[in-house]
């Protein structure tokens, strides 16, 4: 491996470690080969990211115009070309490497381009569709390097962990989502419990929820673990060298909702983490562990409360 692809791994990495703790450690517990691709993909994803994310004195012109530009450098390295990006050379390696499917690349960067425009969604089905090119399309990248006995049966489980994982974020991030003037939960279905955008800035204001929004982010954890559940039987369809590191990725994901609980649903007085201690607890239990489906037990499902909508096998509000 030439020096400059060497780099670009090792910025991949740097950046997987900084931003993405939990799914960094899940990763270590794969075998040393298969890491540095997750790290690819997980730069490539995050770079997108913070583009799109980099609002302190750039215009949406102006970030449209970066995402742009660097699209456009991805898609000339794909077709062979040069490029003197200190990350995407990792990133095209990776995909070469697995012959993963270049229409995924184009939903997630089409995904990008939305955050830039759209701030808020109407319904369920229309975050779906957003969270298709920006959480979905993430599980389906990665089934080529965590192999899989049956990689079309497996497709689907790991469209569903994605989205868990997302909304899980969106649910921790309301606060700092408003900060950037985004509200990501539907707008209907804060309208069903009593929310607008006023309460959700005076929370923010005064650093604690509503018994309103409680209600609401209550509703939205049920919703999440009803992904993670449709999930769960994707993992041990993993090739056993694989099992381990979404088996604990699965877990402390699924730990961020079980501190939004512990803190009573409460997203604005503080950002729920999953303490170091049980990280590391977690991913030792997976090592440990023979290969299996996760244990449910962690992700129950609670009934939504009378009216407020029902979840279809598909995971979305009906």
């Amino acid at each position: 491996m030439g020096a400059s692809l060497a780099a670009a791994y090792e910025r991949c990495r740097a950046l997987h470690r900084l931003h993405g703790r939990t799914y960094y450690l899940a990763t270590r517990l794969l075998p040393a080969w298969k890491r540095r691709h997750v790290h690819a993909l997980y730069g490539f994803t995050r770079y997108a990211d913070e583009i799109v994310d980099r609002t302190e004195g750039r215009s949406p012109q102006e970030r449209a115009a970066e995402l742009a530009a660097w699209s456009a450098e991805f898609l000339r390295g794909l077709r062979g070309g040069h490029t003197d990006d200190p990350l995407l050379p990792a990133v095209l390696h990776t995909i070469q490497v697995f012959d993963i499917d270049l229409e995924d690349f184009r939903k997630f960067l089409g995904s990008m381009a939305m955050d830039l425009t759209v701030t808020q969604y109407e319904t369920y089905d229309d975050l779906l569709e957003y969270m298709e090119g920006s959480a979905a399309v993430i599980g389906t990248m990665m089934l080529p390097i965590l192999e899989s006995t049956d990689r079309a049966a497996a497709r689907e489980p790991a469209r569903q962990l994605g989205l868990a994982f997302q909304l899980t974020n969106f649910i921790r991030d309301v606060a700092e989502d408003l900060q950037r003037g985004r509200i990501y939960l539907p707008q209907r279905d804060l309208a069903r419990f009593g929310v607008a955008r006023a309460d959700l800035e005076r929370a923010l204001a005064r650093g604690r929820s509503s018994e309103k929004i409680k209600s609401l982010i209550r509703y939205y954890t049920s919703v999440a673990r009803r992904h993670y559940a449709l999930a769960a039987p994707g993992i041990p369809m993993l090739a056993p060298a694989s099992q381990a590191c979404m088996n604990a990725a699965f877990r402390l994901y699924g730990g961020i909702l079980d501190e939004v609980e512990a803190q009573d649903h409460d997203v604005f007085s503080r950002r729920a983490t999953v303490p170091k201690w049980r990280r590391l607890a977690v991913a030792l239990s997976c090592i440990l562990a023979q290969p299996a489906a996760p244990n449910l037990s962690a992700v129950d499902i609670p009934q939504p409360r009378e009216g407020a909508g029902l979840l279809d096998l598909r995971g979305t509000v009906a």
